[in-house]
């Protein structure tokens, strides 16, 4: 099963909704092709939905703290969103946990970016 997204803006936050897989090849390329374009386009507030990724591998993982990095250091802020338990899970196995700033709710995440 190959990744989906979709990218919508609100209240000046980048919703990336993906579904799917995060894995090493077409699902980790991805997810990090949406990072860069949306920093190149000067969005700096960035929202992952992982509501429906129904899966990540260690490649997928290490996407995701790069995404995180880049956005960082762009001066910008990677949240992440609805988290499966299979996914949170692995966040907290590997300590990424408390890296990433998580959230279940959307009003609430989009509230947390800094104004």
């Amino acid at each position: 099963m190959t990744m989906k997204s979709n990218t919508r803006q609100v209240d000046g936050v980048t919703i990336i909704d993906l579904s799917g897989r995060i894995t090493l090849g077409e699902g980790s390329t991805v997810l990090r092709d949406l990072v860069r374009q949306n920093v190149a386009k000067g969005n700096k507030k960035i929202l992952l939905n992982l509501g429906d990724v129904t899966y990540i591998d260690s490649s997928g993982i290490g996407e995701l703290v790069s995404a995180f990095t880049s956005v960082r250091n762009a001066g910008g802020e990677l949240k992440l969103l609805n988290l499966t338990k299979k996914v949170h899970d692995l966040l907290q196995i590997t300590k990424l946990y408390t890296v990433f700033d998580v959230k279940d709710d959307e009003a609430a995440a989009i509230q947390a970016f800094s104004k």
